[in-house]
C-alpha cells in the first residue's frame, strides 16, 4: 500500500497489519488505539439508525457500556444472549438485526460459545459477525475458517505481549473490509508508527510466549483445582469445564488467562490473601 497521509497508515503500520491478517486468514486489517476502539470502529461501520444487535451477555464490560450508552443514542437497540445459546440464537433474530457480537470465552466467567452454530444462522440471515478474539489470539482460534466477518483484537494484551502498548486490531474477511476501512478513516483512528513497529517485534516471538502461557495456565488450573480453598477453575482447556468440547473441537490452544470461585468466605479472609501475596499483584494488562 502507499503512503499517502500519516492518519492513513505508515509502512511500518501497513505491515502490522498485513502481519496480523496473515495470522488469523483475513483479507484486510487496521490498527487502532486500543482494544476498545476495535470494538467501537467494527460495530460502528454495520450499524444504523433503527438496526438491532445482539451482544453476548458476557462481553467484556466497556463493550456494554459503548452498548449501552452510546448506541442507543443513536436508536440502536441491543439484546444480550446467552452465550452457551449455539444455533437457538435464530430465535432471536428480529427483521431489523444486522450484527451478532460474540466473546469466547467470555470475560471473567469464560464460557466457550458454538461460533461455527452462531455464524451459519447469522449467513443465512445476512447478519454480519464480530468476534472479540483477543484471549485466543489468532494463533490459537482462526476466526475466519469458523465463518466470523470481522475479529477484533486488544493489541495491547498478548500481540504487543509487555504491557508496553495500547493499541487494537480490526480484522476483515474481504466482503466486509469496505466497511471497517471507510468507517476507520472517517473517525480518524490510527496508531503510530513506534508503537506498530514494538508490536511487530513482539510477533516473531508470539508463538514461543503463547505456548508456554498454554502450558503454564494448564498446569496452574489444575493445581488450582485441587485445592480445598477453590470451589471451581473457570478454564475452558481442563476436561472438568463445560465448554471443554467445543474448546478442544475449535481451537488450537488456550492462554494463560482464566478464573477461579472460591469457597465462600469473610471479606477480611479475601483481603488478607489479596494483600499477602508475593509472587501474584494486579496488573493493568494481561500478555
Amino acid at each position: 500500500r502507499k503512503v499517502i497521509y500519516g492518519l492513513l497508515g505508515t509502512p511500518t503500520t501497513f505491515d502490522l497489519e498485513e502481519v496480523l491478517a496473515d495470522l488469523e486468514g483475513g483479507h484486510e486489517a487496521v490498527l487502532v488505539p486500543s482494544g476498545l476502539a476495535s470494538i467501537s470502529v467494527a460495530l460502528l461501520s454495520f450499524l444504523r439508525p433503527g438496526d438491532h444487535l445482539l451482544v453476548a451477555d458476557t462481553v467484556y464490560p466497556p463493550t456494554r457500556s459503548f452498548c449501552d450508552q452510546h448506541l442507543a443514542r443513536f436508536d440502536i437497540t441491543v439484546d444480550y444472549y446467552d452465550p452457551l445459546v449455539g444455533g437457538e440464537i435464530e430465535s432471536l433474530i428480529q427483521p431489523a438485526t444486522r450484527v451478532i457480537f460474540m466473546e469466547s470465552p467470555g470475560s471473567f466467567t469464560f464460557e466457550v460459545q458454538d461460533i461455527p452454530a452462531i455464524t451459519e444462522v447469522a449467513r443465512k440471515h445476512g447478519i454480519t459477525t464480530i468476534l472479540d478474539n483477543t484471549w485466543s489470539t489468532p494463533l490459537f482460534f482462526k476466526s475466519f475458517s469458523h465463518g466470523v466477518d470481522v475479529s477484533v483484537h486488544a493489541a495491547t494484551k498478548y500481540l504487543s505481549g509487555h504491557s508496553d502498548v495500547v493499541m487494537g486490531a480490526i480484522i476483515c474477511a474481504e466482503h466486509a473490509w469496505d466497511n471497517v476501512r471507510r468507517t476507520h478513516r472517517h473517525l480518524g483512528q490510527c496508531v503510530g508508527p513506534d508503537d506498530a513497529y514494538v508490536t511487530l517485534r513482539s510477533i516473531r516471538n508470539l508463538s514461543t510466549r503463547l505456548n508456554a502461557h498454554h502450558r503454564q495456565g494448564m498446569a496452574l488450573g489444575q493445581w488450582l483445582s485441587q485445592r480445598e480453598e477453590v470451589a471451581e477453575v473457570l478454564h475452558p482447556g481442563l476436561s472438568e469445564h463445560p465448554g471443554h468440547a467445543l474448546w478442544q473441537r475449535d481451537y488450537l490452544g488456550a492462554c494463560g488467562l482464566f478464573s477461579i470461585v472460591l469457597h465462600p468466605k469473610s471479606r477480611e479472609a479475601v483481603l488478607a490473601m489479596v494483600n499477602g501475596m508475593e509472587l501474584f499483584r494486579i496488573g493493568a494488562s494481561w500478555g
